[in-house]
């Protein structure tokens, strides 16, 4: 009966640490994903020249965020096999990298705020007319559970929070399956054919645009 009450916080750290690691999103990357209707990833396109710093946050260069978020978006949707080519524009609005040495009770999360544009190939043009905006925060783990600043690198962090981005893109794409059904005719909609299993539309046409971020969203 003494030894109880040394128990129970053991026990209820232990069911924590559980609950926190349930959180972290599973790596499902070597699995077959469902079909999304005629989806095949074409042009990755990842801009971030006009990122905004977020508060408290290390820094990292436009090369170092374009390339993480385009490595992550390449691994999730290049699973992906179907007939037409879809061209996604991504533009970095802000992102904030948790600082180490924060105090614990200040527990500082990173973010990754970013808009996108989807192109179809075969038809030649933007499917979304008006960008899609998204956020993301780190998966909680306990590597992240005080702050991520005390227990990750910058590197880390960033490739965190770009693999969260890749999959929540897959999400958005999932909700509008719709945009990828039969494949239409090009000579009805007088777009290019696709040749010899390449895109029709070059890199240079797509052009990933931002939208404002509130400087509340990173806080």
């Amino acid at each position: 009966m003494t030894r109880l009450p040394r128990i129970v916080p053991l026990l209820t750290a232990i069911i924590g640490l559980a609950l926190i690691a349930a959180c972290a999103p599973k790596d499902d990357l070597a699995e077959v994903p469902a079909p999304l209707g005629d989806f095949k990833l074409g042009h990755n396109i990842v801009v971030a020249d006009n990122a905004q710093l977020g508060p408290l946050s290390r820094r990292a260069t436009p090369d170092e965020l374009q390339t993480a978020l385009q490595d992550a978006i390449g691994a999730r949707m290049g699973r992906y096999t179907g007939d037409n080519f879809y061209h996604l524009g991504v533009n970095i609005d802000a992102y904030a990298l948790a600082l180490p040495g924060i105090p614990v009770v200040a527990k500082p999360k990173s973010i990754l705020v970013v808009s996108v544009t989807l192109w179809d190939d075969l038809a030649g043009k933007k499917i979304n007319a008006k960008q899609k905006q998204l956020y993301v925060f780190e998966s909680t783990t306990p590597a992240t559970f005080i702050s991520s600043g005390l227990t990750q690198t910058k590197a880390v962090q960033l490739g965190n929070l770009s693999t969260n981005m890749a999959r929540k893109i897959e999400s958005w794409l999932r909700e509008n399956e719709a945009w990828f059904g039969a494949l239409p005719n090009p000579a009805e909609t007088g777009a290019p054919a696709v040749a010899g299993g390449a895109p029709g539309i070059a890199p240079e046409a797509i052009e990933p645009v931002g939208t404002t971020v509130a400087p509340a969203a990173l806080n």
